[in-house]
């Protein structure tokens, strides 16, 4: 939590390169500067490129229709983009060939549908390391219906989620597509409703993160894959908060459909807890899929059960 804390205050006392005379966003490749993340984005087209971001505060969105682009932030933490969403859905829209978000704080981005968030991600692969998703209706959001693979490492993900403001929920991240989402060494805290991590994909790689829900509000499940999949969940570390709207289980398989096969999905080396004063009872894994599942060796705290057929 120190290092959210350190990182954005350092971002808050930096000024927008734009207000010093230099334009802050840079093609790293021709060194052609932009006064808006939207100019930069829009002057690769069908390209390849690398835009540098400078540090600032940043009330501006984009949306990426084409190419290949990395948004990299020249020095990470210190790049807010912050309040604005494009097209009534999030920061940064992207629909090209790949996107990589790379060192950016996405942070208070609210919508009239409910599902504002730092990234949507539409079309194409996407890769998001050392990034922040704050205090938003939702980090990341989307997917499409083919083999899209999409990569999260290093980020952290704060204050996300909501059941009240519209009839869904919203969730911390929450992605659908046919092909594979990976989650590693990122960090879960601090939720405001809906679950932390929802995916609606075949094949899932979750490993080697942490969900604190100490400080949540209204939360539900840690893992939700509602229809099903296989892959790894491994290595991670929970601790289940008392401001529950649903405590019953961290990992819930197949909740809404049996759409992806689940058998062989490998559960193992993941530590939980409950967080001092809960009494309630919850499941580890909850599977409605009545596959075999390889559920391996998990360090579970007392009043956890480790498994349960719904």
């Amino acid at each position: 939590m120190r290092r959210i804390v350190s990182l954005i205050a350092l971002a808050l006392t930096v000024p927008a390169a734009a207000q010093q005379g230099r334009a802050p966003f840079t093609i790293a490749e021709t060194g052609q500067g932009f006064a808006t993340i939207d100019d930069a984005v829009q002057s690769v087209r069908m390209g390849t490129a690398t835009i540098l971001i400078a540090p600032g505060t940043y009330r501006q969105c984009t949306v990426q229709a084409g190419g290949r682009i990395t948004f990299k932030a020249v020095q990470p933490g210190t790049v807010i983009f912050e309040g604005e969403a494009c097209e009534g859905k999030a920061a940064f829209v992207l629909r090209g060939q790949e996107s990589i978000v790379d060192g950016l704080i996405f942070r208070g981005i609210r919508v009239d549908d409910g599902n504002g968030s730092g990234i949507r991600t539409e079309i194409g692969n996407l890769t998001v390391r050392n990034s922040m998703f704050l205090d938003s209706q939702e980090g990341i959001l989307g997917g499409e219906p083919s083999g899209q693979k999409i990569v999260i490492d290093h980020s952290t993900f704060s204050g996300l989620g909501q059941c009240d403001e519209t009839a869904d929920c919203s969730h911390g991240i929450y992605l659908a597509n046919q092909g594979s989402i990976t989650v590693t060494n990122s960090r879960f805290e601090r939720g405001t409703g809906g679950h932390y991590l929802k995916l609606r994909t075949p094949n899932v790689s979750i490993t080697d993160n942490s969900f604190d829900d100490t400080a949540g509000k209204k939360t539900n499940y840690m893992i939700d894959l509602p229809e099903g999949g296989t892959g790894l969940i491994a290595r991670n570390t929970f601790v289940q908060g008392r401001n529950k709207e649903n405590w019953t289980g961290f990992i819930v398989i197949a909740a809404e459909a049996r759409k992806y096969r689940s058998a062989g999905l490998r559960i193992d080396g993941n530590t939980a807890s409950l967080a001092p004063g809960e009494t309630r009872s919850p499941a580890f894994v909850a599977d409605y899929s009545h596959e075999r599942l390889a559920i391996g060796a998990n360090r579970l705290g007392a009043g956890i059960r480790a498994f349960e057929t719904r």
